[in-house]
């Protein structure tokens, strides 16, 4: 479960963020997670709390917004959803498509005190 490693680093740079700002506690933490990231949120949800505890995340939330896979043709421009990784653009029939989003693995902001 490469989860494990992921939220570990995720609280690593949570603390690290945390002190530069002097905090005193942390509330959330919240993730944007493409869809094509590899990534079990459920199984980061899982490990948080365990790899939080005893720290300023403890007790804390962590948000987990999904961000769905686009992609714009090269042909016609048009940036369209991609729910299949051999998808063809849906206005021009092309193959020839580049990943604008769906792989993001981010700390999108936390809420401090």
């Amino acid at each position: 479960m490469h989860e494990l490693g992921i939220t570990q680093s995720i609280v690593e740079i949570a603390l690290r963020t945390a002190a530069g700002q002097q905090a005193k506690k942390i509330h959330s933490v919240t993730l944007e997670i493409g869809s094509l990231a590899g990534v079990v949120a459920e199984a980061l949800e899982f490990c948080y709390e365990a790899c939080s505890k005893d720290s300023l995340l403890e007790g804390s939330r962590l948000i987990i917004e999904a961000v769905p896979a686009k992609a714009r043709c090269r042909d016609c421009a048009l940036d369209y959803p991609l729910t299949d990784l051999l998808a063809c653009c849906p206005a021009c029939d092309s193959a020839s498509g580049d990943l604008i989003c769906g792989e993001e693995l981010r700390i999108k902001e936390m809420e401090i005190d």
